[in-house]
């Protein structure tokens, strides 16, 4: 049974999900007890009313929500690849087909019933910012399910009915209790939350905060109250507690 549950609430078309996701990534690879973590990926739609395909481009999108020039858009979207690249991801966002993702989070519950959760979900990632495909579209959700393990006819059933739709509704009214209007969104053990695509470190220090607090120092005996030495123990001035800069503690 795992000691730690981190529930990572994204959407597949946003660019700041796919970064925050290899961030985090790098700080569980230095964390000591990532063998005992669970991760779940929650359902976040930035856009419910998007339609099934968008006719522009990502710059025409950006010009239509922010409301800035095509040029300003263009090198918002230049910028965010070049952070993109730094963590080792490859976005042609020139290529990239937007459009609803409902039923994109509806595959990732169904992996989840499989064991592929995180399989699949990388897999739609990189399936949108650099291979320009329409995770929209049943057919690139068949096929990208496949590709990560799921039977292809069972992905098919699933989009030719209901199933998970309630799953991807509770997942956003979770996120809703918790407070959450923007991803991605991290949570740990329903006690520590970090909100967008931190530097590692950040993910790490709250890592090892929500360990410790989880998994609390049982003291077998205790020193005498005088300081200095004495039967085989030494009594210090109180210790401190540090390290809580990053800590956004959810109620």
């Amino acid at each position: 049974m795992k000691s730690m549950t981190i529930e990572i609430w994204s959407d597949i078309v946003c660019p700041w999900c796919y970064i925050g996701k290899r961030r985090f990534e790098s700080a569980l690879a230095r964390f000591a007890y990532r063998d005992q973590v669970e991760i779940i990926w929650r359902s976040f739609e930035l856009d419910p009313h998007a339609p099934r395909r968008y006719a522009g481009t990502l710059d025409d999108l950006v010009v239509k929500k922010l409301g800035v020039s095509q040029a300003h858009a263009a090198a918002l979207n230049a910028q965010v690849t070049a952070m993109a690249a730094a963590e080792g991801l490859d976005y042609r966002l020139d290529q990239a087909k937007y459009g609803n993702t409902f039923d994109a989070h509806r595959l990732i519950h169904l992996a989840a019933t499989h064991g592929r959760q995180g399989a699949v979900k990388e897999r739609l990632l990189r399936a949108y910012f650099t291979e320009g495909r329409p995770i929209s579209e049943p057919d690139t959700l068949v096929a990208v399910g496949a590709e990560a393990g799921i039977p292809a006819d069972t992905v098919g059933v699933m989009l030719a009915g209901d199933a998970y739709v309630e799953a991807v509704r509770a997942d956003e009214r979770r996120a809703a209790m918790f407070g959450i209007q923007g991803v991605p969104f991290f949570v740990i053990n329903e006690q520590y939350g970090v909100s967008g695509a931190q530097d590692p470190a950040v993910f790490l220090n709250t890592l090892e905060q929500a360990w410790a607090k989880s998994h609390p120092l049982t003291l077998v005996s205790a020193p005498t109250a005088t300081e200095g030495c004495d039967d085989g123990s030494c009594a210090v001035a109180p210790a401190y507690e540090a390290g809580r800069d990053h800590e956004t503690v959810l109620t």
